[in-house]
């Protein structure tokens, strides 16, 4: 075909192909103009009757004059070859721009606009283009969209194949009642319009599936991923308008295109004037706060009690505000009781403000104080008192309104304009019951020590809350996680812990379905599971119920790690520690994250920042150990595992692993062998991680044993199997049949 001339065009080069046909550029011999060539397939032309529709829609596409609708000059037939004739763009289509990655908000907007202008024209002329999709929309070099292909979509009953191609790309865009086969009219251009926003906006589908049937349940029945959750520089007010758009009933949809295009222009005008913020970090700092303990004026010791909850209730109510940035309890809580300045707490929790208080008690009078601090200066921004009398204290009702009061006050005087469904979330009560709330509090502050001794103090006091209060979602959470992590830092194996953890998730969700913890506990079984899809639906589910919670940013970066998803696992880890920047756990486990990426020297700087944090934090050296062994600094491997043991007092074989692999390393199998006969010794009588055996056989180059190892753990869905697609303990074998074998059994390959 290259070289060729038919009628008067010359063909130059082959542009692509897709369902309806190949495209060509040539050059118009008679206009000296170039052009695209759409030469149609037979199966795009179809029976006779359906190849006059087609010629006679394409000639009425061809009366369309509009900047942003790809002119076509002429359709014509030749030696039996029907082809069209369209105006040549130098670009790139809008799907190809995707591949790359979520377009800024400002170019979304500005394409879709100008997509919207262009299907105005076409509806007010009575034309409807049944096949949007950002294949079909081409971008120039200096960012003017144009629609492709007016007048040759077929209905959705003509697309037939099972598999993804390229119609299953056109219907992943298909309206509702495309998918039914019913007649459409110009707002099933709105639905796929809505479809390719978010598109653009998130990088991905909001319907998808390999095959047709799954699909089309998929858009008739299902709702699509929030995209605040994918992506939170997205303002809600956009959401809203691709929601809107996408709304399977035609009469709750949009009705015409220009109210579309008028919404779109309203949100890019506020993004212009700063009323919404568009990737925020990017142009100026991102609002931040951090709450401080409150102190106890009073006398009464049973206060501290109050005053932490106090504080706590006012970091959730926050956390739910979107655009703030509030660090977590466990960090802002480490100053408690220490004289430092503001500045310098401000530095080492990376914020601007701080809001500190107090409560002071005297006679039947309590007095609750707040103060807003800016760190720069020192400078109070606002300052508040509540005055309560003493019978009140007693009733919870009163206790939990001052808290209220006390958060809708410092999220209007942060934000000046508070959404009602951030004011909703704020108001939110978990419990009614005081003792519940305190017992809570405690359980998570000796679930966040990670030892298997504060681990099972922690279940005894969620177990305490939900004796208290049985309808408390927020403590069945809590032992969820409590059973989770107990599994990783103790000798109990996943058959007596997971299904504990499970029964205590399905109470938190079917009380509160909304439950950011409940949902990042959901999310931790399920990739406990394989269900790597699940468990990846969960986190972002958690995250855009609360994006300010960062366990589910430090728990979702690890599936993301485990499946060597390794620069998004970073970027989640990274939020994690942006939003609990002195947490103990979560400053290691980055470390795990660089790591299992080989980026070894930025492994060693997290454990370092650990260590400058509590020298003695969980595991901390042995992780230090792996670092230095995966360097060749055996010598050094071995102080680290050592000076673990000391701390400890525990013969945790995790530890002792880390021990023989250095041992095998530097060629002492005597000594490698006798630690790995005693862990096998021992898990005869309670649970030791399969892996931890397998490592040291292969270690020893006893790869049937490995295996058979190996295999036990994934038949125990062993947590720490999760590790072995990067774990590079496992180097030596992953060439081997069997552990491909694994990794596909696992969910790790496909």
């Amino acid at each position: 075909m290259i070289g060729k001339t038919i009628s008067h065009y010359r063909v130059i080069e082959k542009l692509g192909e897709g369902g309806m046909g190949l495209v060509y550029k040539a050059q118009d011999v008679k206009l000296k103009r170039t052009v695209a060539l759409k030469f149609l397939t037979p199966q795009a032309l179809g029976n006779e009757e359906e190849r006059i529709r087609l010629v006679q829609e394409a000639q009425a596409a061809a009366a369309l004059n509009h900047p942003h609708i790809a002119t076509i000059h002429e359709i014509d037939e030749v030696e039996g070859e029907t082809f069209i004739v369209m105006e040549y763009i130098d670009g790139q289509s809008l799907k190809e721009r995707i591949e790359s990655g979520p377009l800024k908000l400002k170019e979304a907007l500005g394409i879709a606009i100008q997509v919207a202008e262009g299907l105005q024209e076409a509806h007010e002329k009575g034309i409807v283009h049944r096949d949007i999709k950002s294949a079909n929309i081409m971008v120039t070099s200096k960012g003017q969209a144009k629609i492709m292909d007016f007048g040759l979509a077929k209905s959705a009953e003509g697309i037939e194949p099972d598999k993804a191609g390229s119609t299953m790309g056109t219907a992943a865009y298909m309206s509702p009642e495309q998918a039914r086969g019913e007649p459409v009219d110009h707002r099933t251009d709105i639905w796929s319009l809505g479809v390719v926003l978010y598109e653009m906006l998130t990088g991905q589908l909001p319907f998808r599936s390999e095959y047709r049937q799954a699909m089309v349940y998929s858009i008739l029945n299902e709702e699509p991923e929030p995209m605040t959750g994918l992506r939170t520089v997205v303002p809600m007010e956009l959401e809203q308008i691709v929601n809107r758009a996408l709304a399977k009933s035609l009469d709750e949809r949009y009705q015409q295109i220009n109210d579309l295009r008028v919404d779109l222009r309203s949100i890019r005008k506020e993004l212009k004037s700063g009323i919404l913020a568009e990737e925020a970090s990017m142009t100026r700092p991102q609002p931040s706060i951090a709450v401080l303990p409150f102190s106890n004026l009073s006398a009464d010791k049973e206060q501290e009690y109050f005053c932490d909850g106090m504080a706590e209730e006012i970091i959730n109510a926050l956390t739910h505000v979107e655009g703030l940035r509030v660090v977590a309890r466990t960090s802002a809580f480490s100053f408690r009781g220490k004289e430092t300045d503001i500045r310098e707490i401000g530095r080492r929790l990376n914020v601007e403000t701080l809001l500190e208080g107090s409560v002071r008690k005297a006679g039947n009078q309590v007095r609750i104080t707040a103060q807003l601090i800016n760190v720069a200066d020192g400078y109070h921004l606002w300052s508040e008192k509540y005055d309560r009398k003493i019978g009140d204290m007693c009733c919870p009702e009163d206790i939990f309104a001052i808290q209220d009061e006390i958060s809708l006050a410092m999220v209007e005087e942060l934000k000046g304009k508070l959404l009602r469904k951030e004011k909703a979330a704020i108001v939110k009560r978990h419990t009614e019951d005081l003792e519940a709330y305190n017992l809570y509090l405690k359980g998570r502050h000796f679930w966040n020590k990670r030892t298997e001794e504060s681990l099972k103090k922690s279940i005894e006091y969620f177990k305490e809350a939900i004796k208290r209060d049985p309808r408390y979602a927020l403590a069945y959470a809590g032992l969820a996680d409590s059973y989770i992590t107990l599994r990783d830092y103790s000798s109990v194996s996943p058959k007596e812990v997971y299904p504990k953890a499970k029964k205590a998730v399905r109470k938190a969700l079917e009380i509160d379905g909304t439950l950011a913890e409940a949902h990042t506990s959901l999310a931790q079984l399920r990739f406990r599971e394989w269900d790597w899809e699940g468990a990846e639906k969960e986190s972002k589910r958690a995250i855009q119920l609360n994006p300010g919670y960062a366990t589910a940013h430090h728990w979702y970066a690890f599936n993301l790690m485990y499946m060597a998803r390794f620069d998004e696992a970073i970027e989640e880890i990274k939020r994690a520690q942006e939003l609990d920047p002195l947490s103990l756990v979560i400053s290691r486990n980055a470390a795990l994250v660089f790591y299992f990426a080989r980026d070894y020297n930025r492994a060693l700087e997290e454990l370092k920042k650990t260590q400058e944090m509590d020298l003695s934090f969980s595991l901390t050296h042995t992780w230090l150990a792996y670092v230095y062994l995966q360097k060749g600094m055996y010598k050094e491997a071995l102080r680290e595992v050592q000076k673990e043991s000391d701390i400890h007092r525990l013969l945790n074989p995790q530890v002792e692993a880390a021990k023989g692999r250095a041992y095998a390393r530097m060629g002492k199998r005597g000594e490698a062998r006798k630690i790995l006969d005693d862990l096998l010794e021992r898990a005869k009588k309670a649970y030791v991680p399969p892996i931890l055996l397998a490592d040291l056989h292969f270690a020893l180059g006893e790869k049937d044993q490995g295996f058979k190892w190996l295999n036990k753990g994934y038949e125990e869905r062993d947590s720490t199997v999760l590790e072995i697609k990067v774990d590079p303990g496992f180097d030596s074998v992953r060439s081997d049949p069997r552990f491909i074998t694994l990794l596909k059994k696992i969910g790790l390959e496909k």
